[in-house]
């Protein structure tokens, strides 16, 4: 910042004094990583967000995103420098509407220097103006923008908005959003939350939907290409959006036969974990080449091979229980991984028991002894796997039977409260698995700091006595493979990327 000197002498100095503000010492950069140890450079310090509102237009002959995102948030330090994650080519970035000087750095750095340092609990709006072509940008040797025939899929995890908006990519930083997309009539733009508007202009549609609720930033998607879109609305009144890419060709039918069935789904789950936490739910189909499900939240993503051997209603469970454990309660780190898959899993446990093709105790035996005690799969820490063993089957499986122990500790009455109380604890917020640790003694009133430490940390097989507790009165053979297995497996089968 540059000033001109009006007086000689000491009323000079005076003024230079007075120009730099007696705090400036403290002024720093924030941290290029929220700090965690999976991931040291995913997210950024100094700031929290509360809302992003990205205004885009995407052309899907050519791949080319243009877009203006605007993020509220709030320092929290005195700040001199932050950083956004993204990837994209920036023309411009104003904070509180003078123009910030910015650089790019590492692999997904966007070095933002505004133009005055700014004091610890100051509200921020930054603006940032890009554009690219999302399909030519990776960082780490991957990408995670998925074209399609027609169009374009955003959603994968733990990363994906590098590739359509600058953000604090952490699910520890949960904001709101507002997400406009202007794409050619014909085609259509499929995101999180409420379809708020839909308006055609000049060859142009431009499709607003709004998440209203905090969202984790990988929990946010955008589909773009030609869709059929569904309404509908459960039995206790959730409203349930639907979208099928138009050239699914044969699964088609199974894709519809099983996401169809979202409403029943989110009716039985709110028995178990209460009432649905949002305004919608629904889930969408895309064209892709991809495997694997992901929990985007509201809108879930499910790949056409996720139904290429016909209806998978466990996947859509699997997916639908996320919506509380994994996105009404987003993960503190991720390292706390547990508490999504072990728990999204055992709802399918309970889909089984629910259609009669395997109850929980069968399916937590059957994992129990189908892997012998120098199976490397009892190597991996469900509750701290390691970010290569992140989407390890150990997480989902041995995670789920960890669950099912916890069961037959505490019995059916306070597990129960268990599974629902948790999600309403902390509703919207983050929480870890030492949190999960504390709230399950608390509600339980049993010390179980060695059950956790025995299924959740221990690097070897739980011993018998541990695989089975008193209250366990199943007498089905171990060996045994429920009828419901299969069908769970491929639920998770394609989550490593």
């Amino acid at each position: 910042m540059h000033r001109r000197i009006i007086a000689p002498g000491a009323l000079a100095a005076a003024s230079l004094l007075l120009a730099i503000p007696a705090s400036a010492a403290s002024y720093s950069p924030g941290a290029p990583g929220i700090g965690d140890p999976y991931y040291p450079y995913y997210g950024n310090g100094g700031y929290d967000v509360s809302h992003y509102g990205l205004s885009l237009r995407y052309q899907p002959t050519t791949d080319e995103l243009r877009g203006t995102a605007t993020i509220k948030a709030r320092t929290t330090q005195d700040l001199s420098r932050f950083d956004l994650d993204f990837l994209l080519d920036v023309s411009e970035v104003r904070v509180n509407g003078a123009k910030a000087s910015f650089t790019h750095a590492e692999q997904h750095e966007l070095v933002v220097t505004p133009k005055r340092p700014l004091a610890k609990g100051t509200p921020l709006t930054v603006v940032v103006r890009y554009s690219g072509v999302p399909s030519t940008k990776s960082a780490y040797g991957f990408t995670t923008w998925h074209r399609t025939p027609d169009g374009a899929v955003a959603a994968d995890e733990p990363e994906s908005a590098w590739w359509w908006f600058p953000s604090n990519d952490h699910p520890s930083d949960k904001a709101t959003y507002d997400v406009s997309v202007a794409v050619p009539d014909g085609t259509q733009a499929v995101s999180n939350g409420t379809l708020r508007s839909t308006v055609s202009k000049r060859g142009w549609t431009s499709y607003s939907w709004r998440q209203d609720k905090p969202q984790a930033t990988y929990l946010a998607t955008l589909a773009i290409g030609g869709f059929d879109l569904t309404t509908s609305r459960s039995g206790r009144g959730v409203p349930v959006i639907n979208a099928y890419s138009k050239d699914l060709g044969a699964v088609d039918g199974a894709a519809r036969a099983s996401v169809e069935r979202t409403g029943e789904i989110v009716d039985w789950l709110s028995g178990y974990f209460g009432p649905y936490p949002f305004a919608t739910a629904g889930g969408y189909v895309p064209n892709t080449t991809t495997g694997y499900a992901l929990e985007t939240q509201t809108r879930v993503y499910y790949s056409p091979r996720q139904f290429a051997k016909g209806a998978n209603p466990s996947v859509v469970v699997h997916e639908l229980a996320h919506q509380w454990y994994g996105d009404d309660v987003s993960v503190k780190g991720w390292k706390d991984i547990w508490l999504n898959e072990g728990f999204a899993t055992y709802a399918e446990w309970l889909w089984s028991e629910h259609e009669g093709e395997g109850t929980a105790q069968q399916l937590a035996d059957h994992v129990y002894s189908s892997h012998p005690a120098d199976d490397p799969f009892w190597t991996v820490a469900p509750g701290d796997p390691g970010p290569d063993d992140q989407f390890d089957d150990a997480v989902y499986d041995r995670g789920a039977a960890a669950i099912q122990a916890l069961r037959n500790e505490v019995g059916d009455d306070a597990f129960f409260r268990i599974l629902k109380g948790w999600p309403r604890t902390h509703a919207y917020g983050n929480a870890s698995v030492a949190d999960f640790e504390k709230y399950a003694e608390k509600v339980s009133g049993k010390p179980l700091a060695g059950l956790f430490d025995t299924w959740l940390y221990q690097p070897v097989k739980p011993p018998a006595s541990a695989a089975r507790s008193f209250a366990a009165a199943d007498t089905a053979d171990p060996a045994s493979q429920p009828k419901s297995w299969k069908q769970i497996e491929a639920a998770h089968a394609e989550h490593g990327r």
